[in-house]
């Protein structure tokens, strides 16, 4: 996947002081998400799950073509709210404090994904003082037991089995049932919500989907509520080994609309995070140093897993691209590789600094470019940026 013209122009402009840097291309990311909207359904909701990239430029350009936004802590939901005000917020995940809760319904979050029937309990009690008169909306996040074919070939698993995400079948049973008879009169139980897996296909998701749907609508009969909303998620499979190869968006909503016409008045929601802005960004960097070692060339470049941690997380090779580059007169001989691959690894005084193994870069050299594709999430955002206190990336969008 190379870098857009506007992209690899801005790369190469840019001052060695300037490196290493994220690059966005916000243009792109609307078309793209121009045409995820296109392809869903009336009947579905596209929310943006914030924690994939926060930042305030992404959230703004993705404003015309999401419902809302999901966020997940306290900061975030500050943060969201400041950067595009007035939006839709839903706030799940696991462990919410009292105080972000409190804050939450302060801010008027239009729906509460419950993951706990403690965090049922103290929703309640705080919503009874916060937001007297007023009804929240909850949907009950469940783990489900899907975890078979549905969920094959999954690169995260979210739920179907152990984990601290949602309530068991048996708790979302006990919640429904205390909702629904009443006991706290100023909530108001609207649906399920049930993110299980990551990576996935779209024939995979869909029949998770409609497992989903099948499930709630059974949850809603025996315990006599009416099933509003169903929010199945995101975790559409984004590839770092073919990045060309892209989540199959039109398939995807036919079959969200085949699922909504089987259930009239049903409100599906779905939330990507990665599927939406991966695309858009590259974090570029130069290269330092070009050695051999026991038969195999390295180049180490500025930055490293500290500013883009994906590939050590994912334990992957990230896709991308050399640029060759002319500096200023050299005050000294560049080192080249006559090798036909390159492992690039970064500045961090561990072998686990990798961030692409094998590159065919025949002729690299010290001072070249390089630019990492599907950097526009979960990179900077969850990396630990001050091992070895090295500067942080600048950041640079395009097309605003």
């Amino acid at each position: 996947m190379t870098p857009t013209a506007p992209v690899t122009d801005r790369i190469l402009s840019l001052d060695p002081s300037e490196l290493p840097a994220y690059v966005y291309d916000l243009a792109a990311l609307r078309e793209h998400a121009a045409s995820v909207r296109a392809a869903l359904p009336a009947g579905v909701e596209l929310y943006y799950a914030a924690k994939a990239n926060p930042a305030a430029e992404l959230l703004a350009a993705l404003g015309p073509y999401v419902n809302g936004y999901e966020v997940s802590s306290g900061g975030e939901l500050a943060h969201v709210a400041k950067a595009v005000p007035g939006r839709p917020l839903a706030f799940g995940g696991p462990g919410k404090t009292p105080a972000e809760l409190a804050a939450a319904l302060e801010a008027g979050v239009a729906r509460h994904h419950v993951e706990s029937l403690h965090d049922l309990r103290v929703l309640a009690a705080l919503s009874a003082r916060t937001a007297p008169g007023s009804r929240v909306g909850i949907l009950l996040r469940v783990n489900l037991p899907l975890a078979g074919s549905s969920l094959a070939g999954s690169s995260l698993a979210m739920g179907g089995r152990p984990t601290p995400f949602g309530l068991d079948p048996a708790d979302a049973e006990t919640a429904a049932s205390l909702l629904a008879a009443g006991t706290w009169p100023h909530l108001e139980l609207l649906g399920v919500h049930a993110h299980l897996a990551s990576g996935l296909e779209a024939a995979a998701l869909l029949a998770a989907a409609e497992s989903i749907v099948t499930w709630s609508e059974a949850l809603s009969a025996r315990h006599g509520f009416p099933l509003r909303e169903v929010n199945v998620g995101g975790g559409m499979h984004v590839s770092y080994a073919a990045p060309d190869v892209l989540f199959d968006w039109q398939a995807y909503g036919e079959g969200l609309a085949r699922i909504t016409a089987a259930h009239p008045g049903l409100t599906l929601r779905i939330e990507p995070g990665r599927a939406l802005t991966a695309y858009c960004g590259w974090y570029a960097t130069e290269v330092l140093d070009v050695k051999d070692s026991h038969g195999e060339a390295f180049a180490v470049v500025r930055g490293g897993t500290h500013h883009l941690r994906t590939p050590a997380t994912k334990g992957h090779d990230q896709p991308c691209s050399v640029l060759p580059y002319e500096p200023w007169p050299h005050p000294w001989p560049r080192p080249a590789t006559a090798r036909p691959e390159v492992t690039l690894t970064g500045q961090l005084c561990t072998p686990k600094d990798l961030l692409a193994r094998n590159v065919p870069a025949p002729g690299l050299r010290a001072g070249d470019r390089v630019a990492f594709a599907l950097a526009g999430a979960y990179a900077w955002n969850i990396s630990h940026h001050d091992f070895l206190m090295h500067p942080h990336p600048t950041h640079h969008f395009l097309n605003a």
